[in-house]
C-alpha cells in the first residue's frame, strides 16, 4: 500500500525538501500522510478544473510543482481551491523550489537539446540554473525558433542585441538557462560570459538593461519552461509506485491566451 508519506519521502530523495527557499511552502499542503494513494493527477498548478477532474476520475491526490498554499491562510472558503480539496477529500503535494534547484533546469536543458556545463549561480547552498555551450553558434532569431519548437510555445519574447550599434552582428554560443521567473539572474549570466539567458516572466526593465549590456534574453514563459515537471514526475513515480495510477491532468494547460 502506497501512502502520501511514501510519495513525499521519495520526492524528498530526488529533490530534498531541505533545499526549498525560505519563502516556499513545498510538501504536503492538504491531506494526511498516512492516507493510501490509489490514483494521482500531476499538474503544474492546482486549479478548480483540475480538482473537478480529480473528483470525476477518482483521483485522491494531486501532485504539483507550485504549492496550493503559498502564503498563510486566515480562513478557508469551500469555493476556493484549498476549500474544494478539503471538501472532496483530495490531497495536495508539491515540489517547488527544491525541484528547481535539483532537477528542473537539467530537464529543461535536455528538452532544449543543450548540455549543462556548470550552475548559473548558487543561492543558500542550492544550485540555480545552468550555463551551456551550444553545439554551433546561432542568431537570436534561430535560437528563438528552436526554443519555440522544443518547448511548444505559442510565442517567445526576446531582445536581439545584434540589432544594436554596440553589439551589431553578435551571435550566440553560450547560454544560461533558468526555468520559471529567472529574469533577475541576467547579471549572473553576464558574469559567466553568456551571450543569452533563457527563462520566463521577464519584466520590461530586464530586457532594457540586458540589451544595453549586450545580453539576449528569451522569455519562453513560466508555464512552458516548467511544465516539463509533469512528464518527469509521471515517469519516475509510475516506476517507483506500481500500485498507483499516475497521469498528467487533462486540464493542465497554460491558462494564458495569445494572439500572434
Amino acid at each position: 500500500m502506497t501512502t502520501i508519506k511514501d510519495i513525499y519521502n521519495y520526492i524528498d530523495q530526488i529533490a530534498p525538501y531541505c533545499l526549498q527557499e525560505s519563502y516556499d511552502n513545498s510538501g504536503l499542503c492538504v491531506g494526511n500522510g498516512g492516507t493510501q494513494v490509489k490514483k494521482a493527477l500531476i499538474a503544474l498548478d492546482v486549479t478548480k478544473d483540475i480538482i473537478l477532474e480529480a473528483r470525476q476520475c477518482g483521483a485522491d491526490t494531486i501532485i504539483t510543482h507550485h504549492p496550493v498554499i503559498f502564503k498563510a491562510l486566515r480562513s478557508v472558503d469551500t469555493d476556493t481551491v484549498v476549500g474544494m480539496l478539503l471538501k472532496y477529500g483530495i490531497a495536495s503535494v508539491s515540489a517547488h523550489t527544491n525541484f528547481d534547484s535539483t532537477l528542473m533546469n537539467d530537464i529543461l536543458c535536455k528538452q532544449l537539446g543543450i548540455v549543462p556545463d556548470e550552475p548559473l549561480c548558487v543561492e543558500n547552498g542550492a544550485e540555480m540554473g545552468c550555463v551551456c555551450t551550444l553545439e554551433k553558434e546561432m542568431t537570436a532569431d534561430e535560437l528563438a525558433a528552436m526554443i519555440k519548437q522544443r518547448l511548444g510555445n505559442v510565442v517567445v519574447r526576446y531582445n536581439d542585441v545584434s540589432k544594436t550599434q554596440d553589439y551589431a552582428g553578435r551571435s550566440i554560443s553560450k547560454v544560461a538557462v533558468c526555468s520559471g521567473s529567472g529574469g533577475s539572474f541576467w547579471r549572473n549570466a553576464l558574469s559567466k560570459g553568456c551571450d543569452a539567458l533563457i527563462t520566463g516572466d521577464v519584466k520590461h526593465d530586464v530586457f532594457i538593461d540586458a540589451n544595453n549590456s549586450g545580453l539576449c534574453v528569451f522569455d519562453a514563459g513560466h508555464f512552458h519552461t516548467e511544465n516539463i515537471f509533469c512528464g518527469y514526475m509521471k515517469n519516475v513515480l509510475s516506476e517507483q509506485f506500481r500500485d498507483v495510477e499516475f497521469s498528467v491532468a487533462q486540464n493542465n494547460f497554460d491558462v494564458v491566451s495569445y494572439r500572434v
